[in-house]
């Protein structure tokens, strides 16, 4: 199973991508938890303490390790595009409770349009990841699309756009579907976030096709004094993961 969850910043996303990956690790289920987001604070969604997250070094981050894997130096213009990435995942991940967290990061190529070695390794790693056939992959994502190429994205079993009922909120979402497509995939689907009423479930549907949605998650104070307290929203509201289980239940069901 291999998910990629997206949405604008602040509908829970990562809330979203934290308790599916916590939910197949209590299955017994290897699962590979992949912070692509920028604003990377998946760790602590998945039961992490700030100090353990800031110790973490992302991908992006290890410039000798990409000059090696791509045979990069100050006199060399030339590298390899494909390097041999496949141990990466496992040496660079961090396991919490059956969850390897593996923090990507971005490069900032500057509007210049170069492909340095960071870029090239973060690439092949996102590719190799959906070639871990046995794994539960699930990748915490920024709005765009724009990490993943052609072949990396046909190969991913769900696109989950997380919303909330609002029009900006649906605005990303149509947008996220027309990025998807420009890359190849037409399986996008919608986890309604911060649900307070049945007239926020009625603004979904009405906007959202049936055979889109996944499911809604309840406006829940637990999950937000989590946040405040950097703790786990698996650790902290039952409702919140029962509800998460269930929208699990259909991702399973089209598996």
């Amino acid at each position: 199973m291999k998910i990629a969850v997206t949405g604008k910043g602040g509908v829970g996303k990562t809330t979203l991508a934290a308790t599916l990956a916590r939910l197949y690790a209590a299955e017994g289920r290897p699962v590979l938890a992949a912070d692509v987001d920028p604003d990377a604070n998946l760790g602590l969604a998945l039961g992490l303490s700030e100090e353990e997250v800031n110790s973490i070094v992302p991908v992006s981050k290890m410039k000798e390790l990409a000059k090696e894997r791509t045979g990069a130096n100050e006199s060399n213009t030339f590298y390899r595009l494909n390097p041999e990435v496949s141990d990466l995942p496992d040496k660079l991940s961090r396991d919490i409770g059956g969850v390897k967290l593996l923090v990507m990061g971005t490069v900032d190529l500057g509007g210049t349009g170069c492909v340095c070695p960071e870029h090239v390794m973060l690439k092949a790693i996102l590719t190799n990841l959906v070639f871990r056939k046995d794994d539960v992959v699930i990748m915490d994502m920024e709005a765009g699309l724009e990490h993943l190429g052609r072949g990396t994205a046909s190969m991913m079993d769900q696109f989950i756009a997380v919303i909330e009922p609002g029009a900006r909120s649906i605005q990303t979402y149509t947008r996220i579907k027309e990025l998807a497509a420009d890359i190849g995939v037409t399986k996008v689907r919608v986890v309604a976030n911060k649900i307070r009423s049945e007239e926020d479930k009625a603004f979904i549907r009405e906007r959202v096709p049936a055979e889109d949605l996944l499911g809604f998650i309840s406006y829940n104070a637990e999950v937000i004094d989590a946040d405040r307290k950097g703790l786990s929203p698996y650790d902290c509201s039952q409702k919140a993961v029962e509800e998460i289980r269930a929208i699990k239940a259909v991702i399973d069901s089209q598996e």
